[in-house]
This record gives structure tokens, C-alpha cells and sequence, in this order.
């Protein structure tokens, strides 16, 4: 199988070298199109998860060698169970948690597996040092970091926006050990670490690097994306099993996201023949998909917001390009064509027949902090169940969606409560002062949940990167980091 940029058809590459590159020569996404794999999506079913992820990553991923290994190896003593990924039913819907990996976060089922793809695919590739680029709004960077510290081989940049994650989310990734990494504060938002990352690229196209390799841990990089599309399937079997549907009987999906990568993961599911229903898009204020969801424009030249849920404070959502390729039946031109609007006018408008098709697999609503707020209220008070602003997002976005046709209705949660103490604890008892670390405390004594061992452990660690620098700097302090002997 060959992947190729959604912006050009003839920029192709083996799924190694795709792995390998992160994004296409052209700025665009390396994709293909899941619909046309053969893939035994009821035989995977049957499967024990890590049976079942090997099964989608071997499917998604034909080219690397020995993926049963490859993915046991990935996870193994890193998740609270083999499952990884618990079901747990909250009131008359389910709620997927994604966040019972090394660091909180869902970010951790994809990025416990890159590391060896990205090692696996220097490998088959030939290539020299691999130096990973990554912008995060929160959660992306601390999983990275934790899969790729001291892989041999292998080395990591990761670029944060100052003061635009939470204090334990800043904690995790300054605090972070090993002698491969480096940790950097821009001043800007994520978009503009996002977009300062994606120049990098651009500028090092063809210029010599000492023989490294530049590549990405985001979600533009197709094989952070790949891993994610197992939970979908592991999700509907647990169903299954429980009694609550039959095989071929649709679920509904809802999922907070702001680069539009999680829930791209479902519709690949759902193209590689999962019986998924509506797949629900849940934004906070800053609503750039809602709107486009809505209405077929996307238009980042609009007010960004610093939220209580700060992993999806996102105003340009990477991840839509591979969408509109899909949804324009691989459309190369016209995509670009979308793409470089974007870039230089901060807008575009969908066609009425490729908004017709978004429409058709997808809903949305949005939430903002106080909204969230409230649903973590309730939900603690109604349901005896805690949850993360992000997935609170995601509960609101439920309501107000009202999928009432009879089919489960899954909601996932993407982050640990203690990852937000703050605001979960403001929600419960209507504020709070003092450190992120006294307030997990007082979290887990007024609900008696548990404390993640990772998160309770933070408090004290030295920190160990401190730089800060700004967004047109990047490129300097990546360059200075390739060069280095």
C-alpha cells in the first residue's frame, strides 16, 4: 500500500517512509483511503486488544515487520490492564477512558506505539538520527516525551505555548528526564507552535542535516493517527460482549477534539467498516469546527480563547485536510486549493455537495468553561463519576445533540480529572486557591478517587528545561539542535 499528500496525488511514499517523514513534501498529510483496505473487521472483534491492534495497524501499516511484537512490546506494563482502554457506563450513556496510560492522557495509546514505528521505520528506511518536532497544547508533549526519552536513535523537540496548558501539564513535560530531549515555551498559542513546526519542515526541505531525519509526533504524522483508530473498535466489541448490541448494530461517538484527530480516528473506523453512527464533534468557546460543521466555513480569523479544557484550544485543526480529501473522493487539487486559501486569506468555504457529505457522518456542538463546569458538577452529583473539562465538553456536546434513535451513545474521555485539578475542583466546590498539587489533594480527599501515581509523583521533581523563546525563533533553536554533534 502507498500513502501519498492530500494535496498531490504524486507525492507518494510506502507507509515506513510516511512514518518516517511525518508530513508529505509539500505540506500536505500523508493518507489513504481506509474504505478500500481488506480488512476483516468482524474477525478483529473477536480479538484480545492487542491481537486487535495489531490486526488495524497491519492493515493500516502493511510494511513494517512483525506487528504482533511490535505492538505487545509498546504496551507492555505501561496501562492499568491489557485493555487498556475501560468502558465504564455513566447514566444511560458509556463513557470510553483513554487516560489510564504513563501519562493521563489518551495521547498515551498512540505514543507508546510511535516510538517503535519511528525506530522500526529508520530501520527498513536506512535513515540516520530521527529528530521528532512536536507542538502540544497539553497532553501530546508529556506522552511524546515519555515514548521517546533515551530511545536510541532517536531525538525529541517539544514546543508549548506559555502559559496556555495547566500547571501540571507544564510540570510534567519541564520535569521531564532523559538525554535525547529538550522542552520549549514560545510565546504565542498553540497555533502558532503548530504552524511554527510545520515551517520547520518546509524550511529544512532538502537542506543537509548531518544525516538526521526530521519528523513529527502530532497527529499529522499517520502513525500517531493509526493507533488511535483501535479504541473505536475495541469500544463496539466491549459492547458487544456485554450484551448491550449486536455485531452490525451503529454506535454513536462523541469526542472533544480541536486538531481533529481523535475523531478522524472514527471515521477511519468507520470507513474501515465499523458500524459507526453519528460521530458528534465537541468544541469549546473556541468553536471554529462547530461553525464549520454548521455551516461548511472554516475561518480561524476569530478571537482565541484560553480555556479550562486547553488541549483543544485550537483555531487551525490539522487533521480536517485528510477529511476533506475523503469527503472530496481524493480531490488533491482541490484540497490544496482549500488549503492555501487558508494559509493566506485565514478562511475558506466548502461546496454545498461536500458539505452535504460532511453533515451526513457528522454532528457537533460546543461548550463553554462554565458549561463545563456545570456538567462536572452534576455529574459528581448526579452519577457519583468524575471527569476532566475536556470530557465534561464532550458530556454537554451529547445533550445537546440528542441522539435518541436507541443506539448506545459513547462519549470519550481524553484526560484524568487530576490533570485539571483547578477547574474540576472549582466546578465541585465553586472555587479554589493555592498549587495544582494541593488542590489533587483536596480532590482526592472530597471524592475519594485516586490520585494517578505519575501525577502524585510530579511535586518536587527539578525542573529541567526552561527555555522560552519566540514563535519566529524556532527554526534557529531546532537547527541549533539537528547541527549539534
Amino acid at each position: 500500500m502507498i500513502y501519498h499528500s492530500t494535496r498531490d496525488e504524486k507525492l507518494t511514499a510506502a507507509p515506513t517512509r510516511a512514518v518516517l517523514e511525518g508530513i508529505a513534501p509539500d505540506g500536505g498529510l500523508y493518507v489513504c483511503d481506509p474504505g478500500k483496505l481488506d480488512f476483516d473487521w468482524q474477525g478483529t472483534l473477536q480479538k484480545d486488544t492487542m491481537s486487535m491492534a495489531a490486526d488495524i495497524l497491519g492493515v493500516l501499516l502493511p510494511d513494517f515487520q512483525d506487528m504482533n511484537e511490535l505492538v505487545r512490546a509498546s504496551y507492555a506494563g505501561k496501562f492499568a490492564s491489557d485493555d487498556l482502554t475501560p468502558l465504564v457506563p455513566v447514566g444511560e450513556r458509556y463513557v470510553l477512558e483513554l487516560y489510564h496510560g504513563p501519562t493521563s492522557a489518551f495521547k498515551d495509546v498512540a505514543l507508546s506505539v510511535l516510538p517503535r514505528l519511528v525506530s522500526a521505520a529508520a530501520k527498513q528506511e536506512g535513515a540516520g538520527d530521527v529528530v521528532i518536532l512536536t507542538a502540544t497544547s497539553g497532553d501530546t508533549g508529556k506522552a511524546a516525551l515519555e515514548g521517546f526519552h533515551d530511545v536510541p536513535g532517536t531525538r525529541i523537540m517539544v514546543f508549548y505555548p506559555a502559559g496556555g496548558v495547566s500547571p501540571v501539564q507544564e510540570a510534567q513535560m519541564v520535569t521531564q528526564e532523559g538525554g535525547n530531549v529538550r522542552v520549549c515555551a514560545i510565546r504565542g498559542n498553540f497555533d502558532d507552535a503548530q504552524t511554527g513546526v510545520k515551517n520547520v519542515f518546509a524550511a529544512c526541505k532538502g537542506k543537509d542535516l548531518h544525516g538526521a531525519v526530521l519528523s513529527s509526533a502530532n497527529s499529522i504524522n499517520i502513525g500517531r493517527l493509526a493507533p488511535q483508530v483501535v479504541y473505536y473498535f475495541r469500544a463496539y466489541a466491549d459492547l458487544v460482549q456485554a450484551g448491550r448490541i449486536r455485531v452490525g448494530e451503529k454506535v454513536h461517538f462523541v469526542v472533544p477534539t480541536g486538531n481533529f484527530g481523535d475523531i478522524l480516528a472514527g471515521y477511519f473506523a468507520k470507513r474501515m467498516g465499523l458500524p459507526v453512527g453519528r460521530l458528534v464533534c465537541a468544541s469549546n468557546a473556541n468553536d471554529v469546527l462547530t461553525e464549520f460543521i454548521s455551516t461548511g466555513v472554516y475561518d480561524r480569523r476569530r478571537p482565541f480563547y484560553k480555556t479550562t479544557s486547553p488541549s483543544m484550544d485550537i483555531l487551525v485543526s490539522s487533521n480536517l485536510e485528510r477529511l476533506l480529501y475523503l469527503l472530496s473522493e481524493g480531490d488533491c487539487g482541490y484540497v490544496a486549493g482549500l488549503m492555501e486559501q487558508l494559509n493566506r486569506e485565514g478562511h475558506y468555504q466548502v461546496s454545498p455537495q461536500l458539505l452535504e457529505r460532511l453533515q451526513a457522518e457528522f454532528d457537533c456542538a460546543c461548550c463553554d468553561d462554565a458549561g463545563a463546569a456545570e456538567v462536572i458538577r452534576r455529574l459528581w452529583q448526579e452519577q457519583h463519576y468524575l471527569c476532566d473539562p475536556h470530557t465534561a465538553v464532550a458530556w454537554s456536546a451529547a445533550e445537546q445533540v440528542r441522539l435518541e434513535d436507541g443506539a448506545p451513545v459513547m462519549v470519550l474521555s481524553t484526560a484524568s480529572p487530576y490533570k485539571f485539578p483547578a477547574a474540576v475542583l472549582g466546578a465541585l466546590e465553586g472555587g479554589c486557591d493555592g498549587d495544582e498539587f494541593a488542590m489533587m489533594e483536596r480532590l482526592h480527599r472530597l471524592t475519594g478517587t485516586e490520585v494517578p501515581r505519575n501525577l502524585a509523583g510530579l511535586q518536587g521533581r527539578p525542573v529541567r528545561h526552561r527555555d522560552v523563546i519566540d514563535k519566529e525563533q524556532m527554526l534557529d533553536y531546532v537547527l541549533a539542535e539537528v547541527m549539534r554533534s
